[in-house]
Parts: structure tokens; C-alpha cells; sequence
């Protein structure tokens, strides 16, 4: 028991530090994929950074749809993981951008005008999604194929409103290493989701050894684990001086989250999923996207913003795990 307690924390340990090598990688090689193909930091971090992050969310979708787990851990999973990215992981990421600008203690992030429609139209699909199933109260194959569609024809339209400008921008020596950027971008964040995966399971394996109750066990480590990829990758961003990349990463996670995983699992899956059993989640989830908006509206993300987000997910869990209902 003992050799085994020192090999998980001697893995806890390496995780760690791959954790931090990999998401520095995945972010330095996506600034570079922005300044060559034209596209914006915070338009590569919705398209391109977003999807990859959202890999241990998919993969729960696709263990669900083949019998591995429940569904409805996989359309929870989609909602909390919406919570936690937009209130606790930008949250963060706004007091850290902020922590030393203590004579102007708000920050407007260098976030373009067509940039800006992106987020706000990502936030507004994905709030009303969940309002449209909050109505239907349930939500079928039909329900999971419209969302994938969403997420095809958004992915399109954002691919095609730069392609024009991939031309004119970046030298042709750093165009031709553009599938190389691409590639070690995805091998920053294959490390980070592996590492992650790793981490949790170390983390469980240590907290259970030392006699933390499974039902705190699961309310933290695991619950946070799915989400930790998007939270590694926008700190770093944040720290290297990207808000708006860490901005796009944690809208576009929730626009993948809403379209594009919780598509699948609906298309994919035998069962109705009755939503109505997950109102409350919900419910909060739509509240942190339209606070969101509200916020990004204002061009300006300031410590305020960043103390109310921590504190609305703060309250989250109260609500979650204290018994009270919305």
C-alpha cells in the first residue's frame, strides 16, 4: 500500500509537470497558427484550442452512447462543465490578467469586431439551446442531429470568413510550416488531456488512500477533472499574455459542449433524455452565459467581473451540494 501511495504521488508529480510543459506548447504554437493563417488569437482559440480541450467531455459522450456509463452523467457533465468553465476557469483568468495592473484595473482584451460577433453569437447559441430544451423538457435523436448541424455550419462560416486573408498574411517560409504549428499544437493538448486523465486518477486513487469520503472524492477531483484541459490551457494563455485566446477557448468549449458532444450523444443515444431532470443545472448554466455577455458586451473584463464569476460558481456548488434547489 505504501509503494503504491509513493508511485501515485511520484505520478501526481510528473503529471503536473507535463501538465505545464504541454499547455505552454499547445499555447505558443496556437499564437503562431494565428499569426500566419490571419486569424485572431481569441477566433483560434474557439475553433481550434476549444474542440481539442473538449476531448474528455466527448469522450464521456461516446462511452455513454456505447453502454460505458449513463447518459445522463455525459448531459450533465456537458452543463456542469459549461459552469465551471465560464465561472470558476475565466474567472481565474480574469483576476490573474489583472493581478498587477493595479493603476488600471480593467483590461480590455484586443478582441477584433468580427471576433467579438463570434463569441457573442457562440454565447447566444449556446444559451438558446438550453432554453429550447428547458421548454421541450426532453430532447431526442431529431434535437442531437439539429446541434451537430449548428456546430458543422458554425465551424464553416468561421473557417470562411478568414480564408481570404491567408493569402496576404505571414511569409511564405512560416505558411509552409503551418501543418507543423498545427501539429504540435494538437500534441501540446494530447498531453495536457493525457496528463489530465492521468492526474485524477492519481489524485482519486491518493485522497481515498488517506480516507477522503468518495462523495467529496467525486465532487471535486472528478467533477473538475474534465474540465482541467481548458483550465491548464487558458491559465497559461492568460499568464503568457493571451486573454483573448483563453477567452475564445472557454466560449468555444461551451459552444462544442452544447452542439457538437451533447449533438452526439442525443443522435447517437437509444434513449429520450428527459432534460426537465436537469433543470437546475440548467438553469445555472443559461444564468453564467447570459452574465457572460453581459460582460463581454462592455469591450472591458475587470477584476469585478472576475471576483462575481468565482463567486457564481462558488454559489454553484452550494446550491449543488447543500440541498437547496433553483
Amino acid at each position: 500500500m505504501v509503494e503504491l501511495l509513493f508511485v501515485n504521488f511520484l505520478i501526481l508529480a510528473v503529471c503536473f509537470l507535463v501538465l505545464g510543459k504541454s499547455s505552454e506548447v499547445a499555447i505558443s504554437y496556437s499564437v503562431k497558427i494565428a499569426d500566419v493563417t490571419g486569424f485572431g488569437k481569441t477566433t483560434i482559440g474557439f475553433m481550434v484550442v476549444a474542440f481539442a480541450t473538449s476531448l474528455p467531455e466527448l469522450l464521456i459522450a461516446v462511452f455513454a452512447v456505447l453502454g460505458g456509463g449513463s447518459i445522463g452523467i455525459s448531459v450533465g457533465n456537458v452543463l456542469g462543465a459549461n459552469i465551471t468553465n465560464i465561472c470558476l476557469v475565466l474567472g481565474l483568468c480574469i483576476l490573474i490578467s489583472n493581478w498587477k495592473r493595479l493603476e488600471d484595473p480593467c483590461l480590455a482584451p484586443i478582441v477584433t469586431k468580427e471576433e467579438s460577433s463570434s463569441l457573442r453569437f457562440g454565447l447566444f447559441m449556446a444559451s438558446l439551446i438550453i432554453l429550447i430544451l428547458l421548454y421541450l423538457r426532453e430532447a431526442s435523436k431529431y434535437v442531437g442531429v439539429i446541434l451537430l448541424t449548428i456546430f458543422v455550419l458554425n465551424t464553416y462560416q468561421l473557417s470562411r470568413e478568414r480564408r481570404m486573408m491567408i493569402k496576404d498574411e505571414g511569409s511564405l517560409n512560416e505558411r509552409s510550416k503551418l501543418p507543423r504549428y498545427l501539429g504540435l499544437t494538437f500534441l501540446g493538448i494530447f498531453g495536457v488531456v493525457v496528463s489530465a486523465y492521468f492526474l485524477v486518477g492519481s489524485a482519486t486513487y491518493i485522497a481515498s488512500e488517506l480516507g477522503v469520503p468518495s462523495i467529496i472524492i467525486g465532487a471535486t477531483i472528478v467533477s473538475l477533472g474534465t474540465t482541467l484541459p481548458e483550465m491548464v490551457t487558458s491559465i497559461q494563455a492568460t499568464r503568457l499574455g493571451h486573454l483573448n485566446l483563453a477567452l475564445g477557448n472557454i466560449i468555444g468549449s461551451a459552444f462544442v459542449n452544447l452542439t457538437c458532444i451533447l449533438g452526439f450523444t442525443l443522435t447517437f443515444s437509444d434513449f429520450t433524455v428527459e432534460i426537465f431532470a436537469f433543470s437546475d443545472v440548467a438553469i445555472f448554466s443559461l444564468i453564467a452565459n447570459l452574465l457572460l455577455w453581459y460582460f463581454i458586451s462592455g469591450d472591458r473584463l475587470c477584476k469585478r467581473e472576475g471576483f462575481v464569476l468565482v463567486t457564481m460558481y462558488v454559489i454553484f456548488l452550494l446550491l449543488s451540494f447543500g440541498g437547496i434547489t433553483l
